[in-house]
């Protein structure tokens, strides 16, 4: 008796496969002047019509006889992703603080950071993440909810691009205008174990960077450089940004941030990097100091 829906979908499957062969079957026979005692138990089996004759049916067809009738199945399945040329990606990370540009989000504690993509192999994409804050000494409120989309593809060969564009929301900030936008681009250049990355982003004048100090836009520069050392699973990064305009989180409008660390994979979808992360800042006495030097340890994994 087949008691699962695969059971029965296999079992429907060489059902059919025997079905259509057998008229094959049965001129060859009858052309040798033989027709084995098995197949004429199938046959029978089939007239009848029943559960019974079902797994007589079953019985006779090999594993790798019901793996083929299955095929047409997987095909279809496959066929249908590969129309749909979307791709579906997540990733989730823990780390011992969140620095954005160089400036501490979390207050120097730890934060809990993760994302969903959605991609299409004309390399368009749609994204999402987020990471508490600490509001306390930021002000945002406790969340960052990052919305953005854009497009990424290579321009040749081992020359990559990327634009975009990207909401930074703060949903349960206090009364007062918090959120805002940027554009942003990036080329990607590899070789070998090495690769760099060097971007701009900028945010016009808008509300949401208004703070009073004779600016409300915001420009940042960086460049990206990591080396992977060959037959083992580490690489070596490095990261040197300017920023010009708002988001300084300094008294004079303009900063350099920069860090130095190393990554590794730990197999699967796991990875864990460590980095020195330090920027410029001038703060009053008293002051809660976002640009103080750290080390920044970070556990993340990618689905």
């Amino acid at each position: 008796m087949l008691t699962s829906i695969r059971g029965l979908t296999a079992a429907t499957l060489s059902v059919g496969a025997l079905v259509t062969a057998a008229p094959a079957f049965a001129e060859t026979a009858e052309n040798n002047g033989a027709i084995s005692e098995e197949l004429i138990a199938a046959s029978a089996a089939l007239d009848n019509n029943g559960a019974e004759g079902a797994e007589i049916v079953l019985s006779t067809q090999t594993a790798s006889s019901i793996d083929r009738a299955s095929e047409p199945v997987a095909v279809t399945a496959n066929k249908m992703a590969g129309e749909s040329g979307l791709t579906f990606s997540a990733n989730v990370a823990l780390t011992s603080e969140y620095r954005f540009r160089g400036v501490d989000l979390s207050g120097g504690e730890l934060a809990v950071q993760g994302g969903f993509d959605v991609s299409h192999s004309s390399g368009f994409y749609v994204g999402t993440w987020a990471s508490n804050l600490d509001e306390d000494t930021v002000g945002y409120g406790s969340l960052e909810l990052d919305l953005y989309g854009g497009w990424s593809g290579n321009v040749a060969e081992a020359v990559s691009v990327d634009v975009g564009f990207i909401a930074y929301t703060y949903p349960d900030a206090p009364a007062g205008d918090f959120d805002y936008y940027e554009f942003y681009g990036s080329l990607g250049f590899s070789l070998g174990p090495a690769s760099a990355t060097t971007g701009i982003a900028y945010a016009p004048g808008q509300d949401g960077l208004d703070f009073g100090g004779g600016t409300d836009d915001n420009l940042y520069l960086y460049t990206d450089l990591s080396v992977g050392i060959p037959n083992t699973p580490i690489s070596i990064d490095g990261h040197l940004g300017y920023t010009d305009g708002s988001l300084t989180f300094t008294n004079d409008g303009e900063a350099f941030d920069w860090s130095i660390g190393a990554s590794v994979g730990l197999g699967g979808n796991f990875s864990a990097s460590v980095a020195y992360v330090e920027a410029e800042g001038n703060f009053l006495p008293g002051q809660y100091d976002f640009t103080d030097a750290t080390v920044v340890a970070t556990l993340s994994a990618s689905f």
